[in-house]
């Protein structure tokens, strides 16, 4: 579990709460059913008439990806990949075929089983980065959803405003309907500008984030498939291969 996550989601509403709390307010003053409906309701309405269900169900599959990053050990699949490397040197590519079995990635032993069937190193590169590419795309589609949600729910945030002033215009002459008016027209507001800026948008940059060494770490697959098929050293793959990690 990425702590940071839970940290900085507790931050948030820890200070948000912490000042209303300040300025002589509580908690039941935020709890206002109307406005939550409004405001999460319609941004729902938004966010399923923008993507197709696919994409939504990508995208729910993926809050999982911001409390637990996927784990990406560089110097271990560079190790395996090395391995890989010294087999083929010693006993030729086709021993490839039988390895890739074992392989800790997808793309990686398709990368493998393509040079084990003798494909043309442009062929095996093509394939490779085609699946590194759709890969990137879903990356991209899931954090895209809750960047739309965070982007369609301060305007609806508005309209729960707007909605909730109407409400107050028409009854100006009773002063006992006033007050729910009022709550929902500003508690809308906050629950907009809520339900982007410390849920949505953070989801979405902490998803690119953590899937961004899982690229780096395909693209190294790539290149270490590469280097096999080309008949290079392991000692040389692994130096290439090392050149992926950032030396601080």
């Amino acid at each position: 579990m990425d702590i940071f996550a839970i940290v900085g989601l507790f931050l948030g509403l820890a200070f948000i709460l912490t000042g209303q709390a300040m300025e002589g307010g509580n908690i039941g003053q935020l709890l206002q059913i109307t406005a939550a409906f409004i405001v999460v309701g319609g941004t729902l309405g938004a966010v399923v008439l923008s993507f197709p269900p696919q994409a939504l169900a990508l995208a729910v599959s993926y809050v999982k990806y911001v409390f637990f990053p996927p784990k990406v050990d560089m110097p271990v699949l560079i190790s395996e990949i090395v391995e890989y490397a010294t087999k083929a040197r010693k006993e030729g590519v086709i021993v490839l075929e039988k390895e890739a079995k074992k392989a800790s990635d997808p793309i990686l032993k398709m990368g493998l089983e393509a040079v084990a069937d003798g494909a043309d190193p442009t062929l095996v590169q093509s394939m490779m980065e085609n699946q590194i590419t759709q890969f990137e795309g879903r990356v991209a589609v899931a954090a895209k959803v809750f960047e739309a949600f965070g982007g369609y729910s301060p305007t609806l945030g508005i309209i729960g405003a707007v909605l909730g002033l109407i409400q107050v215009m028409q009854n100006l002459s009773d002063p006992s309907k006033l007050g729910a008016g009022i709550a929902v027209a500003f508690v809308a507001t906050i629950y907009g500008l809520f339900v982007a800026n410390l849920l949505m948008l953070p989801m979405s940059a902490r998803i690119k984030v953590n899937f961004a060494q899982v690229l780096v770490a395909k693209e190294l697959m790539v290149e270490g498939v590469l280097s096999i098929q080309a008949g290079e050293s392991p000692a040389l793959i692994e130096r290439k291969l090392n050149s992926f990690i950032l030396v601080e």
